[in-house]
């Protein structure tokens, strides 16, 4: 019962990183709206994020975006073999808030607020993953204070520190074993982890060869996450096993992969009306090959410690966009984007229930006056289906693998103000 115990309790940890594809690519309602492009293009305080370079060619002194969105998803799974079907609808609430002030011709410093990871996951009461995850919420926000720099007519610099906080709670059965329960659903154990903060940075340059035609190039580096006496809570632990160390309350520390980014990407002026963007982004998800997580004694030393596979990949991004100012009231935007997934075969979990998508955007600005408009967006993301599953779970010294089709798509309606002058 002991080895069962610890080899269950080692397990479940692999689920609790801040990585696995819950990149949250909505980052400002005009840029989302064209595809979430945006490295070369400028047309708002949205920027800030996108590339803090092009701070600098914005025509107003001062630029203020806010915005949110519901994100609305929805995942089904079903294992053939056995029958089994579950599914999770969740709903999230990404935003973003960004402002620039020029100071003079050549220097502009920005303050973007934004919320580029965060995921919420609640499969089906005791479904038959319950053993890899129950439910999971974690967040991220990034607080990035910019600055940029005109370098003559055609080229500018920027960039500037992130200060990242966030937390996560997760949940999840000890084991598959049904003996391991009060009620007959199991006992599960919490993992919770709030106030962690870490800091990176972002640094990008834009190119203006002519009026028209516009390059550009923004980096945001890894940011690694280290979660420091989170605590780790056992529910419905039966009274036989309640002395065992394993199923006591504990702390556990865990460093928390956030990967590095590079967007390169160009826009192309092609009438006073019409623009159409490019963007390729590429994410180093090749850093979270396996994530380490200690469970600490009460005088802080390890208990036990547990190093779970993950394997995954770099992977890129294809973003095309295109704006149409109709009139001085109305201004259209839509655009589509490809998204591989990081997810390797053999190591797909259903805390992550993530592939290669597809994202279908749109949106409209309605200009109220010369300095207040009213941003519009929507997103819908379809991810293609898949047939997978994560091979590296141990019980008892077995190893069982858990799989099954997966079904999933994203809706996601914004709105947002744009404020200058």
């Amino acid at each position: 019962m002991r080895k069962l115990l610890s080899l269950t309790l080692l397990a479940l940890s692999g689920s609790t990183a801040f990585a696995g594809g819950y990149r949250v690519s909505i980052q400002g309602q005009k840029q989302l709206a064209m595809g979430h492009t945006g490295v070369a293009v400028v047309n708002s305080a949205e920027v800030a994020f996108f590339n803090p370079a092009g701070m600098a060619y914005l025509d107003k002194k001062f630029n203020l975006s806010v915005g949110g969105n519901a994100l609305f998803a929805n995942t089904k799974f079903q294992n053939s073999q056995y029958g089994w079907e579950a599914e999770t609808k969740n709903l999230g609430t990404p935003f973003s808030v960004y402002a620039t002030y020029r100071l003079n011709d050549w220097f502009t410093a920005g303050l973007a607020v934004y919320t580029p990871y965060g995921s919420s996951v609640e499969w089906d009461q005791d479904w038959e993953g319950a053993h890899l995850v129950n439910n999971i919420d974690l967040a991220a926000i990034f607080v990035q204070p910019s600055i940029s720099i005109r370098v003559g007519e055609h080229f500018s610099i920027g960039g500037g520190p992130i200060f990242a906080t966030g937390s996560v709670n997760f949940n999840r059965n000890v084991a598959i074993n049904p003996l391991l329960s009060v009620d007959g659903s199991g006992t599960d154990v919490t993992l919770d982890a709030k106030g962690i903060t870490a800091w990176g940075y972002t640094a990008g340059f834009m190119f203006n060869p002519t009026d028209k035609f516009r390059i550009g190039m923004n980096y945001r580096s890894e940011i690694i996450m280290e979660a420091r006496d989170g605590d780790a809570n056992f529910n419905d632990v039966p009274g036989f096993a309640s002395t065992t160390p394993t199923l006591q309350n504990t702390t556990f520390n865990a460093d928390l992969p956030l990967p590095a980014e590079l967007t390169v990407g160009m826009s192309y002026q092609v009438t006073d009306k019409w623009m159409l963007a490019f963007d390729y982004n590429r994410a180093m998800w090749g850093v979270y090959e396996a994530l380490t997580v200690d469970f600490l004694n009460a005088d802080g030393s390890i208990r036990n410690t547990s190093n779970n596979p993950r394997n995954y990949k770099n992977s890129s991004t294809y973003r095309v966009g295109t704006q149409y100012k109709a009139n001085d009231k109305f201004t259209f935007r839509a655009g589509w984007y490809f998204d591989e997934s990081p997810v390797q075969d053999g190591y797909f979990a259903p805390e992550t229930p993530r592939n290669d998508s597809m994202g279908y955007t749109g949106g409209l600005t309605y200009q109220v006056n010369s300095k207040l408009g009213v941003d519009f967006s929507f997103l819908y993301l379809h991810f293609d289906e898949i047939d997978n599953s994560y091979d590296y779970y141990q019980e008892n010294g077995n190893t069982l693998p858990f799989g099954g089709t997966y079904k999933s798509s994203v809706f996601s309606p914004g709105i947002g103000i744009t404020y200058g002058f």
